[in-house]
């Protein structure tokens, strides 16, 4: 079977694409292209936590209530939240009211306060996770070597919802990998952003 299917100009564009109408735009503008924005980064961690045992289609149709309801996830203010927050959050119909996952976020919040104290910033010990190159084919696994280093970094270091499996999907989105079908369309666009962006030192 093809890993792609024809997009709305009739390129190709990988399989999953077919799932929701709303995913061309996400995965031609934004999945696989790396991204080096502190907040950004955190936000997509969240939202990879909140994803578990739900669907993308799902948290994509909720961002921007997330965004809302999370101070645009700047981390600096969540790490202000206290139990009246999370009980606010917690009545929240916008967003997944899963109370585990919403104090993960505040928890996360914090620990990404000290990250940036340390490594300087987010994006400074993410990328230290890259892979030489792919460690398989596109999209033909959910965790890899790299996501599971990182996701024992991440634990060690007192995150929460950061399982090998959250993060190889964090990966694949923040372009850590490019994990676009070796014949979609937006393949070589990835490969030279990845090329053409400075690594964080």
């Amino acid at each position: 079977m093809s890993g792609t299917i024809p997009g709305p100009d009739g390129r190709p564009r990988c399989r999953w694409c077919a799932a929701a109408p709303e995913f061309f735009a996400y995965h031609d503008r934004e999945w696989g292209f790396p991204v080096l924005d502190d907040i950004r980064l955190f936000e997509k961690l969240c939202l990879e936590s909140f994803q578990s045992g739900l669907s993308w289609r799902t948290i994509l149709a909720k961002r921007e209530n997330f965004r809302a309801a999370f101070a645009g996830f700047d981390f600096r203010k969540v790490a202000l939240f206290d139990e009246t927050d999370v009980a606010q959050l917690m009545a929240d119909a916008g967003i997944v009211r899963h109370r585990g996952k919403i104090e993960a976020v505040v928890n996360n919040a914090r620990r990404a306060c000290d990250m940036v104290e340390t490594e300087g910033s987010l994006a400074a010990f993410l990328w230290r996770f890259e892979p030489e190159e792919n460690e398989a084919s596109p999209q033909s696994r959910s965790t890899s070597p790299a996501s599971e280093k990182l996701s024992k970094e991440l634990r060690k270091r007192g995150w929460k919802f950061v399982g090998p499996t959250t993060v190889y999907a964090f990966m694949q989105a923040m372009g850590l990998i490019n994990d676009h079908a070796t014949d979609c369309a937006i393949r070589p666009e990835v490969d030279e952003a990845r090329k053409a962006m400075h690594r964080p030192a």
